[in-house]
């Protein structure tokens, strides 16, 4: 075992086929990339850095991947990044500059936000052209310790995917679905006790009498469970 670790070209082993001399060229390239991308970040502005939307996040992925090679690489000189920088940021500074202008290219670059609660019920439609799962979605509800749906007036998916949402005054809270793990989970087709009952589909809630099987009337999908209307704790 200690002739093998003997045997080991530890210079190979660390900086490869390389010279010790490159790895001080390395941190050079490495520094010059560094200040490159506070600059380029610095010309994309704060809308740039502060939530990404699809179109921006492609604009770091680019910087990010024209920056990594120019520091390792001996054969890409700086000037390529520093070109690729440039016509990036400029292609950037140009579409935010035409989305200002026109909504129709800011709707075809950005995307138009979402409404994804209104009234306390699931709006089914435009629910179904996100690709955000329900336990998702209840999560990030309960992260504004809410527990049902009867508590929120409108919830919109932003352009950045971040939420927003709005609520019900207190003395306005609303039967609703009940998005606690716990409860939401025991959600089932057969009624056996007269009562609110939220469809897990939709939101929706309805009265509904003891019956093996009851369709909501608004999505026709026939499984419930007990809606509640308790107050958020804030």
């Amino acid at each position: 075992m200690s002739s093998r670790l003997l045997a080991i070209d530890w210079s190979a082993f660390f900086i490869g086929e390389e010279d010790w001399e490159f790895l001080m060229e390395i941190a050079l390239r490495t520094l010059i990339m560094y200040i490159i991308i506070l600059v380029g970040l610095r010309l994309l502005g704060k809308r740039g850095v502060k939530q990404l939307s699809v179109f921006e996040l492609v604009v770091i992925i680019s910087l990010g991947s024209a920056a990594g090679d120019p520091m390792f690489y001996k054969e890409v000189g700086l000037m390529v990044p520093v070109v690729i920088f440039a016509v990036i940021v400029g292609a950037y500074r140009a579409t935010t500059y035409l989305t200002a202008k026109s909504t129709k290219i800011d709707d075809l670059v950005e995307g138009k936000c979402t409404y994804l609660i209104e009234d306390g019920r699931f709006s089914i439609e435009n629910f179904s052209k996100e690709s955000l799962a329900h336990d998702e979605f209840f999560s990030e509800l309960r992260q504004y310790s809410i527990s049902h749906l009867g508590q929120v007036d409108t919830a919109i998916l932003e352009t950045s995917g971040s939420m927003s949402v709005y609520f019900f005054p207190d003395e306005a809270v609303k039967f609703g679905l009940p998005i606690l793990p716990a409860l939401f989970e025991a959600g089932c087709c057969e009624i056996a006790i007269s009562g609110k009952y939220s469809c897990c589909f939709c939101g929706s809630v309805e009265d509904l009498v003891p019956k093996e099987r009851h369709a909501c009337k608004k999505c026709q999908h026939d499984k419930w469970v007990k809606a509640i209307n308790c107050l958020r704790i804030k």
